[in-house]
Parts: structure tokens; C-alpha cells; sequence
């Protein structure tokens, strides 16, 4: 019987408030230990901290939030960072932005979500655009964690993470 091997997933995104913070609290929530994720930001603001809304939204669904910060994509490319199997950018500025040297080459996909941050309105309609960004996040994320991963290469996974690009 062999084991399946634990897969470590980077959420990317300009600031790391957001989407990426969503993507990876997510995975960590449903992954059934299959997955670890992490979420980093290509340029963070100074001081820059998960947005408030998109906390809230995760503790309304039960998604833990202890831990959520963010960071830089640089604390990815040290020697003491995890091995990454696999980079999902969830914005479109940070698809199109020169990512770092990720060492191991992980797999790499690109699933666009629009900024809940931008949405205009009163309290409660922005809310709704965190909610509706975390639905579309989790409703691929149920499509990720339910492939048959074990023994898959990397060219096997970015392939299948590029095919869910396509789904919602």
C-alpha cells in the first residue's frame, strides 16, 4: 500500500489580504491532511494584515483563522521554506508578475477570482463579496482535494490544477 504524500500548496496574490488568504485557509480546513497551504502576496503593503471581511467570512463558516497572516512570497523562496508542490496565483496581477525561483519547480496553475476587496456598496453587500469569493474558492478547492493524488507526478497535477482553472 503507499502512502500518500503530503502536498503543499502556495495561494498567491498582490497583497496577501484576500483571495490568497481564503485559498488557504480553505484547503487547510478540507484538505483531510492530504494538503498543506500557504498564502503569500507578491508585494504586501508595509504592516499589511488579512482583511477583516475575509476573516469574518471564514469564522461564519466554521473555517479556523488562528495563524492567518500576511506575508511575502520571498519567506517561500529561503532554504528553511517548505517544499512547495504546487503555486495556485489567484488574482490576475500576480499571474502576469515574475514569480520568484520556487525551489523543487513546483507545479503551477492560475485560478482568477475577482477582488472582494473592490466591491462598492454598503457593509452588507461587500460581506457578500467575500462570501461569493469563498464559495468559487471552496467549490475548486472540493474539485482539488477529491482527485486521486497518490503517485502523482508534477506534471500530472498542474495539469489536473490547470483543468479546475476551468470549473466552478
Amino acid at each position: 500500500m503507499s502512502e500518500t504524500k503530503l502536498i503543499n500548496v502556495l495561494f498567491l496574490c498582490t497583497h496577501n489580504s484576500a483571495r490568497s488568504i481564503l485559498a488557504e485557509a480553505t484547503l487547510n480546513h478540507m484538505g483531510g491532511g492530504r494538503f498543506h497551504a500557504f498564502s503569500a502576496g507578491s508585494s504586501p503593503r508595509a504592516n499589511q494584515q488579512p482583511n477583516p471581511m475575509a476573516l469574518e467570512v471564514l469564522s461564519n463558516a466554521g473555517i479556523a483563522t488562528e495563524g492567518l497572516r500576511s506575508k511575502s512570497w520571498d519567506e517561500f523562496g529561503k532554504p528553511d521554506a517548505p517544499p512547495l508542490d504546487l503555486v495556485i496565483t489567484v488574482c490576475d496581477n500576480a499571474a502576469g508578475e515574475a514569480c520568484p525561483y520556487w525551489p523543487g519547480q513546483p507545479a503551477t496553475a492560475h485560478w482568477g477570482y475577482p477582488d472582494p476587496s473592490d466591491a462598492q456598496g454598503s457593509p452588507e453587500q461587500k460581506l457578500e463579496a467575500f462570501r461569493q469569493t469563498l464559495h468559487a474558492i471552496r467549490r475548486r478547492l472540493e474539485l482539488l482535494v477529491n482527485l486521486p493524488l497518490a503517485g502523482v507526478d508534477k506534471l500530472v497535477l498542474q495539469t489536473q490544477a490547470r483543468e479546475l482553472a476551468g470549473k466552478s
